[in-house]
Formats: structure tokens, C-alpha cells, sequence
């Protein structure tokens, strides 16, 4: 408990430290006008007239970063899976997982323009992170087994079905809600960045509508709001991984 409590006060500070420089680097203007004050993007926030433009869009972006974690989770999971019941597959789902990683979002998203729509492409572009995360967590976390472990259930006639369900799936759930929980990130960011494709509405909207009017208390208080929903959702994401640890370790 005094550990936990330890880290958790660190972090605090983390957060208290790097809040507090940016209130002076705005104030003192050591970074330009296009770097205002804490107080100014806060009270840019809690404006009543703001919340309705900065909820729809918080609304819009959650929204994508749902639909593109699951798609992104469930592809993950079962290509993995995949790779382990048909060890054949394993180097090309290997080679698969790669290779779409590799290719720039940036460079995907018209593509999904053309093929989905511009309101499904945040969603698309946040999948293909988790995708990645969660593929290459699972496979490790299956690879983890011990070779006399599925030899021992071998000799007692479990099929090859039965071991990965009985040894394989339960000896990989931490892996794979670690996996969950450094992939929330990637589809916050992977969601916000297929929105600057036209998408109707979004953090990522604002930001562009914000960069291109020269608008600076709006640029940095979306900027405020996804950071503090990233940190959110990955706290989250942090109880859940050691409650699956102190289940399944």
C-alpha cells in the first residue's frame, strides 16, 4: 500500500510540476503568444458558452475511440489467436501485423475515405494502433507458456483446442489487459488524427479550425481535454490491469 501510495504521489507531482511550467512559460511569454497561460486555457474551459461546442465534440471523438478500441481489440485478438492454433500462420500474421503497422496512418486515411466515409475514418485510423498493440502483447503473452505445461496437458489427451483454452488464454489475460491498457492511447491519438480528414466533428476538428484561425486559448484547451481523457482512460485501463494480475499471477 505505502508503494502504491508512493507512486501515486510521485505522478501527482509529475502532474503539478509540468502544469505549473506551463503557467509560466505563458505567462512570461518564453514561448511567443502562441503559448498562453494555464489560467487563460482553464478558464477557456469552464466558459458556459464553450461547453456545448467542446462536448459535442468530446461525444464525437469518444465515440470513434470506442468503435475503432473494439474493431482494433477484436482484430488483434483473433489474429493472435489465429497464429497460435495454426502455428503454420504465425509467420505471416507476423509479417501482416508489420507490415500494416509500418504504413503511416497519414497515408491510410484517404484510403478509408474512399472505401468507408469520412465519419468512419477516425474510427479506422485508432483501430489499426490498437490493432498493433494488442497483436504483438497477445502472441508474447502465448509464447510465455512453458513447454512442459502444454506437454503435461498433451499427455493427459487435451487437444490442441483444449490447451489453448485451458493453459494459453488464462496465462495471457495480463499480458493482454496490459496490451488494452497501452493501446487506449493509441486510439485517442489515432482517432484525433483521422478527424483532421474531414471529419464532421471532433477534438480533432476543433484543433484544425483552431490552428487555421489563429485561435489559441481553443487550440490548447482541446489539447488540454485530450490529454486529460488519455490520462483518464489509461488509469482505467491501470486498475483493471492489476486486478488481472492478482487473478491470474
Amino acid at each position: 500500500m505505502s508503494r502504491r501510495l508512493a507512486d501515486l504521489a510521485l505522478g501527482a507531482l509529475g502532474i503539478v510540476l509540468s502544469l505549473g511550467a506551463w503557467q509560466v512559460i505563458g505567462a512570461w511569454q518564453l514561448a511567443g503568444l502562441t503559448w498562453p497561460p494555464l489560467t487563460d486555457v482553464l478558464a477557456f474551459l469552464v466558459d458556459p458558452s464553450h461547453r456545448s461546442l467542446l462536448g459535442r465534440a468530446l461525444a464525437a471523438t469518444l465515440a470513434s475511440v470506442a468503435w475503432g478500441y473494439g474493431v482494433g481489440m477484436a482484430a488483434g485478438l483473433g489474429l493472435a489467436a489465429l497464429a497460435q492454433l495454426l502455428p503454420s500462420t504465425r509467420p505471416g500474421a507476423d509479417r501482416l501485423a508489420a507490415f500494416v503497422h509500418a504504413i503511416p496512418a497519414i497515408a491510410l486515411a484517404p484510403l478509408f475515405i474512399v472505401l468507408l466515409s469520412r465519419e468512419a475514418t477516425p474510427a479506422a485510423v485508432a483501430a489499426l494502433g490498437v490493432f498493433f498493440v494488442t497483436y504483438v502483447a497477445t502472441t508474447a503473452a502465448f509464447e510465455d507458456v512453458t513447454a512442459g505445461h502444454r506437454d503435461l496437458l498433451a499427455a493427459l489427451g487435451a487437444g490442441r483446442w483444449r490447451r489453448f483454452s485451458l493453459l494459453a488464454v488464462p496465462a495471457a489475460v495480463p499480458a493482454v489487459v496490459t496490451g488494452a491498457k497501452l493501446a487506449v492511447p493509441a486510439a485517442l491519438i489515432g482517432s484525433i488524427l483521422g478527424e483532421w480528414f474531414g471529419a464532421p466533428r471532433g477534438l480533432g476538428v476543433l484543433m484544425v479550425a483552431a490552428m487555421q484561425n489563429f485561435q489559441i486559448s481553443l487550440l490548447w484547451a482541446v489539447v488540454l481535454l485530450a490529454s486529460a481523457l488519455s490520462l483518464l482512460l489509461f488509469r482505467a485501463g491501470a486498475v483493471l490491469e492489476r486486478a488481472a494480475y492478482g487473478r491470474f499471477r
